[in-house]
Order: C-alpha cells, then structure tokens, then sequence
C-alpha cells in the first residue's frame, strides 16, 4: 500500500499541529506530510490512493496585513481541475465556533464540495452532534465533510476526536 497523502496550510498554527497528530494516530509510517506552498503540484496527488486534507477557516489572511495568497488559496484551483476519483479522501477543518458560529468550518465545506465534485470517494465524514455553531458550509445531511476541530474553545475535545475519526479511517484507509 502507498502512503496516505496528508495535505495541509497554513503552517505553523493549530492546522500543522493537528495535522501532525493525525499522523501520528495513522503511524508515521503510513503517512507523508505535505504543507501546500506555491511550489505544490497538483500531480503530487498521484503519489498516493488516500488523502487526507487539512484546511482552516480563520487564518494568516485574516491577521496578517502582508498577507499574499498562498497554500489553499493557490491549490484550491488546481484541484477543482483534478482527477482524483480514484482516491480516497478525508479532511479535517479548523474553525472557531464562538467567533464565527455563523461560518463554523466554512472552508472544509468549500473543500468538501470540491472533492465531491471531483466524484472521488470522500470518507470520514462526522456527525453534527456535540458540536455548537449556528451554520456551517460544511455539513450535509447532518454530517460535517469531515473532522471539525476548534482548537480555541473545545480544545479539550480534540484528541478524543480526532481517536474516533482516525479509527473511522484505518478502517477506510485498510490500516
């Protein structure tokens, strides 16, 4: 079997760190990290039969007043033109539900529609339940795309979480 594919931005904040936990929980082994910068081709894909994505809502746009695009905001195009239905797909968003219970996880659900689109195999999707927010892009049939993380308020509900969503996963994934 090939390598899971874990694909993440922005850097350096809670979405690396979860993304690192993730693989972690998979078995490093098992996983290749990859931060998405301006120099990721989207043939990189090809590499891998599972992916995992790793995406933020609220992020160095929002704070940095030198902010250039950059990770998602350079990739998201060229995955709306991949073929990736061959594959399996996960993601896991990060969010905050007390700044922004309006757009909890907007951007996994902006992520989430483009995979579907993409007719690949979207997997590890989690129920709305136990989650506190007022609308998200993400959610579908009371399931979210995929794992919701608010590091900033429910930080002490990551890692039972993320334990639940990467079992879910080893099973999907044939770990």
């Amino acid at each position: 079997m090939k390598k899971i594919g874990l694909f993440y931005a922005p850097a350096q904040g809670s979405t690396e760190q979860i993304a690192k936990k993730v693989a972690a929980r998979l078995g490093d082994d098992n996983v290749e990290l990859l931060l998405i910068d301006e120099n990721t081709e989207i043939t990189k894909l090809d590499d891998f039969d599972n992916l995992i994505f790793g995406i933020s809502t609220v992020g160095r746009d929002n704070w940095d007043a030198n902010y250039t695009k950059i990770g998602w905001d350079l990739f998201l195009p060229k995955l709306q033109n991949a073929n990736i239905g061959d594959k399996k797909v996960a993601i896991f968003g990060l969010g905050n539900h007390i700044l922004y219970p309006d757009n909890f996880v907007d951007s996994m659900g902006i992520l989430g529609n483009t995979i579907e689109s993409s007719k690949a195999n979207l997997v590890g999707k989690v129920s709305i339940e136990g989650y506190d927010y007022k609308d998200s892009e993400a959610v579908v049939d009371d399931l979210f795309f995929g794992l919701p993380i608010d590091e900033d308020n429910d930080d002490d509900l990551t890692d039972s979480r993320l334990e639940n969503w990467v079992n879910a996963l080893k099973s999907e994934f044939g770990l």
